[in-house]
């Protein structure tokens, strides 16, 4: 394997927890082989200011700013931890593909726009390798959701011949449906992201550990049934949504008096569940990937095993790719797609007018 295949892929993911680091060479077909990993923990100071921006109807530029160059000595920290497990040297990596921090997301707004921060020019400074960054936005210009990206390096994963989904728990839900060698996908809605912010508020912990809190409480139906009566659930793909959107300003618009606390996370995670569930029985796949923080959640994940019957949940190593790292690995590809000027966006995803190069290129 020649070091001209060889990419770094970087994401950190609406819940602001970690950036994951994952080092990936690619054969001739577009086959990948995993290399090393690395995850980094995001500094609490970092997390928060990230959440602060995420969930504010107004932005300070300064902040944003700040955070921007922040954002990247924390992502080119990671990719110096990640060569250092490995022999490679930055002069071995084609390039760095990164995803960026999301702080805003409105493709829906007029005009339509979304913003990733982490500055691209400053990681490749620091780290000496080319980066391709800013994915998103091209799709958004062609009229699309830009979200979500990663179904299109799914349906390099499976034979065409195969019916199979993909279901990411991160901050936020979303399927990958492939069938008949067509792909489509879109956010299913909440997924970590409302329960994370409600245990952090009450519990000071920055999420459910096995949904064991979630476990002490109970469903209550009619909450249930207010937060799932949101005109995004009714909304026909494609469709994409954000921590902008679902917070806890959202849910605190929602709630009543006297719930108690663990109730309330029951009711979050019955939401997840329930949303994700539905979504991925439309599709009619009997067999579905899974990856991303929330297939930690053992009560989240029993919960769509009664949804889903008989339907096969599997983690994505089964695929080769590690479930904890599949989005930075898809970023990993969507940098080599750039670079070789190919699409990176599905318009059956994301609505756009067609296929697109996605990503900009800062040269090392």
């Amino acid at each position: 394997m020649s070091a001209a295949d060889i990419y770094i892929g970087l994401m950190s993911g609406t819940s602001a927890d970690a950036v994951d680091a994952v080092m990936v060479s690619f054969d001739s077909d577009s086959s990948v082989r995993a290399i090393a990993s690395h995850s980094v923990p995001m500094p609490e100071a970092s997390r928060r200011r990230i959440i602060a921006l995420q969930t504010r109807t107004t932005h300070d530029v300064f902040d944003v700013c700040e955070l921007d160059v922040e954002l990247a000595d924390i992502y080119a920290a990671a990719v110096s931890a990640l060569l250092t497990k490995t022999e490679y040297t930055a002069s071995d990596i084609t390039a760095i593909g990164n995803h960026g921090q999301t702080l805003l997301h409105f493709p829906n707004h007029q005009p339509a726009f979304t913003l990733q921060i982490g500055d691209n020019h400053r990681l490749a400074e620091l780290t000496g390798i080319k980066v391709i960054g800013d994915f998103r936005r091209r799709d958004i210009a062609a009229g699309g959701q830009a979200a979500p990206l990663i179904p299109a390096f799914h349906k390099t994963l499976v034979s065409n011949k195969r019916a199979v989904a993909f279901l990411n728990i991160g901050g936020i839900a979303n399927i990958s449906c492939i069938k008949e060698g067509r792909v489509y996908g879109f956010d299913t809605g909440p997924g970590n992201t409302l329960m994370d912010a409600w245990i952090n508020q009450h519990e000071g912990r920055n999420y459910d550990h096995d949904g064991a809190w979630a476990a002490e409480g109970s469903v209550n139906k009619k909450l249930l049934t207010t937060l799932r009566d949101d005109p995004y659930f009714k909304k026909s793909a494609p469709k994409s949504t954000g921590q902008d959107y679902f917070n806890l300003g959202w849910l605190n618009e929602r709630l009543t008096d006297g719930l108690p606390p663990s109730d309330v996370q029951r009711t979050l995670l019955e939401l997840t569940a329930t949303t994700a569930g539905e979504a991925i029985s439309l599709t009619g796949c009997e067999s579905v990937f899974v990856f991303g923080g929330g297939r930690h959640n053992c009560l989240l994940m029993e919960r769509l095993r009664d949804l889903l019957g008989n339907v096969s949940l599997e983690p994505t190593d089964k695929l080769g790719v590690d479930p904890d790292y599949m989005e930075a690995t898809a970023f990993a590809w969507l940098a080599k797609q750039c670079l070789a000027g190919l699409p990176g966006n599905e318009p059956n995803v994301t609505g756009a007018r067609g296929s697109r190069v996605l990503g900009a290129i800062f040269p090392a």
